[in-house]
């Protein structure tokens, strides 16, 4: 048996977390032989819900659940981890503007990028939930300059699978058999799911999507909006975000960077731009990234359509505007 991976997860007395942690306690993330020590950070306030989570997994008697450790501590939670999945932040409330969450998050995510500068393992592997994720996941890189930038993440992952599940749905096939649908930019409104290099295997042969569904104004009108949106309308309608398929993407995202991406296909990931495909560096963007022996590359090479080019310059162009506004906030 393995020594146990010192996974943290952060806002873990709330929802997300609550359909996260036992697929990581119970070898679905990790693997069947990897024996997990869950340690559980919280604001103090969430403290008497958090011993019920550390109760509950205590009683699932998951045979890979080493230890399970709850604590508001940020010493504690983020000594010498392996992986960090950072799903607290404050969320949007009504009347909040944009600048006011970011505000807000900065300095939530500046204390942990200090906190895994600090106390975690230098080959630490960061995934970032939380929401604004992108700009999120820049403060906490930016803030622990000991850490390889190429180890934080954030989560595009349930972007590309509402965007998989949808054009299974109108084409009649798996999810599965969609391969190489992209999400590029921002976790925000202005992301742009990409088709346009995607195919789908239909009675065993490969064909592109655009060609199977046939339909250039859906593809670039109700489907991209769709996406764009789909967070709002599962608030709209559960009065609460979504959760269950967040924690799906969690799990995916985190065992796809561990096991790599199956062949003849790649995933999207929010990473620190290097400049490719023209997107300005140094802001956390989504791109299409292949995977092996925890590495990622970004796929490149595509063909942009003028179409695409415009959706990929406005999701930076947020992206840059929100590294500007969130800058401002942290100390200097």
């Amino acid at each position: 048996m393995a020594e146990p991976l010192r996974v943290l997860v952060t806002g873990s007395a709330g929802q997300i977390a609550y359909s996260l942690l036992f697929s990581i306690g119970n070898g679905d993330v990790f693997g069947k032989n990897q024996p997990i020590t869950l340690i559980l950070l919280d604001i103090p306030p969430m403290m008497p819900a958090l011993e019920g989570v550390v109760l509950e997994l205590q009683d699932c008697s998951l045979p890979l659940l080493h230890e399970v450790i709850g604590s508001s501590d940020v010493g504690v939670a983020f000594n010498q981890i392996d992986v960090a999945i950072l799903v607290g932040a404050m969320p949007r409330r009504e009347g909040m503007e944009r600048k006011d969450l970011l505000k807000a998050n900065a300095k939530i995510f500046e204390i942990q990028g200090k906190a895994l500068d600090m106390y975690a393992k230098k080959s630490v592997k960061v995934l970032v939930v939380g929401n604004p994720a992108n700009t999120n996941c820049l403060i906490a890189s930016k803030c622990a300059p000991s850490i390889p930038k190429e180890n934080f993440t954030c989560l595009t992952k349930l972007d590309q699978n509402r965007a998989v599940s949808q054009v299974a749905m109108r084409l009649g096939v798996k999810s599965t058999d969609v391969k190489k649908v992209t999400i590029w930019g921002n976790h925000s409104s202005t992301q742009y799911p990409d088709v346009s290099h995607a195919s789908v295997n239909i009675n065993g042969q490969d064909t592109p999507v655009l060609a199977a569904i046939k339909d250039d104004n859906w593809i670039q009108g109700d489907f991209l909006k769709l996406i764009q949106t789909r967070g709002a309308a599962i608030i709209k309608a559960r009065k609460l975000s979504s959760a269950m398929s967040a924690a799906k993407a969690i799990c995916d995202h985190i065992r796809t960077w561990w096991f790599g991406t199956e062949a003849g296909d790649w995933t999207s990931m929010g990473i620190v731009s290097d400049g490719s495909y023209g997107i300005p560096e140094g802001i956390v963007y989504s791109y299409p990234v292949v995977i092996e022996n925890k590495i990622w590359k970004i796929v490149q090479g595509l063909d942009i359509s003028d179409f695409s080019r415009a959706k990929m310059d406005a999701t930076a162009k947020e992206l840059v505007d929100e590294r500007e506004t969130a800058m401002s906030f942290l100390d200097q």
